[in-house]
């Protein structure tokens, strides 16, 4: 891996102050780039009751120390994440000039990380990144570009990497939301906002704020985060994952749409197709985040080989 940048982006003056889900009816769609839903089996993955720490997963009020940290992540978030900072850190890292590395050395990385906003996990990234394409594996043996999207999704966090600009969490991780329109009471800890610049102005203030009704996802400026990241990531190094891997790259922190059915009226067509994709991937993004612990060395050469399919060598990040 060859460092080119290890300067973090100027953030000074900025205030740093469930229960299982059913399967969707999906057996009779067919889906982005013509890939039909495989029919579910009883051996596939069973999404278990309750997170490792013993709670439902996504309980933002379970009493635990790891609750009060989650919820003092948001806190922070909220005040933070406005329409200006995600433009200037867009147009920054846009730039793609940090580093040069493989997906599997961004992967390693990620042994060093863990995500403060999660309330379900406290291992390392990487062993949710293969709890999660294993899971899909299981259940999809013949969507190898899901698998993929799988290991990957996640990667985005190295923005938290001492190596890599180390970004504070509030400005990498954590569900995602909108700017520039008014702050949906389904993102969770909304009560927040109240403290965010944004919400007093009142451009933002509306259901659609800066928005046109069906403008398309792709028109948003969403919150700050890894996932976005990821997206330009793989976008701008000519990925060949089709285009519904890249939309879950893009939103699969995105709880309020695709959860609570939060900014819909804001979606195109397109995106009601890739959302279908999302849903199915979202129960195994949240739902293997287990004790369950998985042999890297022994999965390894099947997902290099993936990398290599829709992948250059090496990536600018």
């Amino acid at each position: 891996m060859t460092i080119l940048i290890e300067q973090q982006p100027d953030l000074a003056g900025f205030p740093v102050g469930e229960k299982n889900i059913p399967r969707d009816t999906i057996n009779e769609l067919v889906l982005d780039g013509g890939f039909v839903m495989p029919k579910t089996t009883s051996d596939g993955f069973e999404a278990p009751e309750i997170n490792s720490f013993g709670h439902s997963f996504r309980d933002y009020n379970a009493e635990s120390e790891r609750q009060k940290t989650v919820e003092e992540f948001y806190r922070v978030n909220h005040i933070n994440q406005t329409y200006d900072f995600v433009k200037r850190m867009r147009e920054g890292y846009a730039k793609l000039d940090k580093a040069e590395m493989s997906i599997w050395e961004c992967c390693e990385l990620l042994n060093d990380v863990v995500d403060d906003s999660d309330p379900d996990l406290d291992e390392p990234q990487i062993e949710h990144l293969l709890q999660t394409a294993e899971a899909i594996r299981k259940d999809y043996p013949n969507e190898d570009w899901l698998h993929l999207t799988g290991l990957i999704h996640d990667l985005g966090k190295v923005l938290l990497h001492p190596t890599f600009g180390e970004l504070p969490q509030w400005a990498v991780v954590g569900d995602t939301f909108p700017l520039g329109c008014a702050f949906d009471e389904s993102i969770v800890h909304h009560k927040y906002f109240k403290d965010n610049p944004d919400h007093s102005n009142p451009s933002y203030s509306t259901k659609n704020g800066i928005y046109e009704e069906g403008c398309g996802l792709e028109n948003v400026v969403m919150s700050w985060g890894h996932d976005d990241y990821m997206y330009l990531v793989a976008k701008e190094n000519g990925t060949t994952l089709p285009p519904a891997a890249l939309f879950t790259i893009r939103y699969h922190s995105f709880y309020p749409l695709h959860r609570a059915g939060a900014y819909t009226h804001l979606m195109n067509e397109e995106d009601h197709e890739s959302l279908k994709w999302l849903k199915v991937f979202n129960k195994y993004d949240l739902y293997s985040k287990s004790k369950v612990r998985i042999d890297v060395e022994k999965v390894k050469p099947y997902y290099l080989s993936l990398i290599e399919k829709y992948f250059p060598a090496k990536l600018r990040w």
